[in-house]
This record gives C-alpha cells, structure tokens and sequence, in this order.
C-alpha cells in the first residue's frame, strides 16, 4: 500500500489578457500583493488565437505572463481563481471584463490551469474550481493534449513555460540543498 505524502510545491503564474495596456501596471500590483513578488515575467504578446474575448474586451487583445518568486502547494490554484475572478469584476466596467485573468501552475511534469467550467478533462478541485493539466513536460519539451488551447500550443507560450520551469527547478534544487 502506498504512503500518502505532501507533494512539492508549485510554481504559480498569471496569463493577463487585455486590451488596454494601460492597465497592466496596476493589475500587476495587486497580483502581487496577494501573490508576492514576480520574478518570470514574459513579453507582451498578440493574441490572435481566437475571437472570443474581443466582444467583450475590444479588439487589439495582449497576453503576458506573470510567474511567482513564492512555491505554494497546489491546492493553492483554488483560491488563487477565485482572487483572480474577483480582480478581474473589481476593474470591470459596466459589467464588462476589461482583463481576463488565468491562473495556472507548472510542476517538473505539467501545466495545470484554473477553470470555473467543468469538462471530462478537468478534476474538481473544490470552491467551485476545476483543473486542467494543459501541457505535459516530456521528452525536454512541452507536450500538448487534445484539449490544449491554441495558444498554449504556440512557440513564444512554450518558450516563456520553459524559462518559468527552468526557475522552478533551481528553486525546488536550492530547498533541497
């Protein structure tokens, strides 16, 4: 029989889907206030993978990514969604999202992202939050699955990944020390 165990810590990141740029410095700050400091910070990215935000957020839509100096356990994903989602409704306007937040973590192995929709491929995590293991880490690269957005599957998504990871893994390496 097996012996339950803690698993590792986490590294935790944000995708910050915009269309006003302007607003970046401010989401950036209250991410960090409640998720700590950022030390993985990808460029700002197009993204054109698909149209579904720009009704909403107009057209021009950004995506960067944040990652966190903090490891955090993975249940944390959990209230990190519902702080994510509560961000995002507190700089709507008019009952529209001007940011969509993504909350995520990476592991040696995977991507997980956070999700408030379930799907065959999604585990309940609880609070009325799913995961979603996106990427695969194998073969010294990021495997996508068949539910992977298009955008995860696109080269500056697994580049950005890979610097995060590559982080991650001298974090995990220092503690063991």
């Amino acid at each position: 029989m097996g012996q339950a165990r803690e698993p590792q810590p986490v590294k935790a990141f944000v995708g910050v889907l915009t269309s006003r740029l302007s607003l970046l410095r401010r989401v950036d700050e209250l991410l960090s206030e409640r998720l700590g400091p950022i030390d993985v910070e990808s460029e700002t990215l197009d993204f054109d993978y698909t149209g579904y935000y720009e009704k909403e957020m107009g057209p021009g839509l950004k995506k960067r990514f944040l990652g966190f100096e903090r490891l955090v356990p993975p249940e944390a994903l959990v209230e990190m969604k519902l702080f994510t989602n509560e961000l995002e409704r507190a700089v709507s306007e008019e009952g529209r999202r001007t940011v969509n937040l993504d909350p995520g973590y990476l592991t040696a192995a995977r991507v997980v992202l956070a999700s408030t929709k379930d799907y065959a491929h999604r585990i309940y995590l609880g609070k009325g939050i799913y995961g979603e293991i996106t990427l695969l880490y194998r073969d010294r690269g990021f495997q996508e699955l068949p539910w992977t957005y298009p955008d995860y599957r696109s080269q500056p998504y697994h580049e950005y990944l890979t610097r995060l990871r590559r982080t991650y893994l001298a974090q995990i390496a220092s503690k063991g020390s």
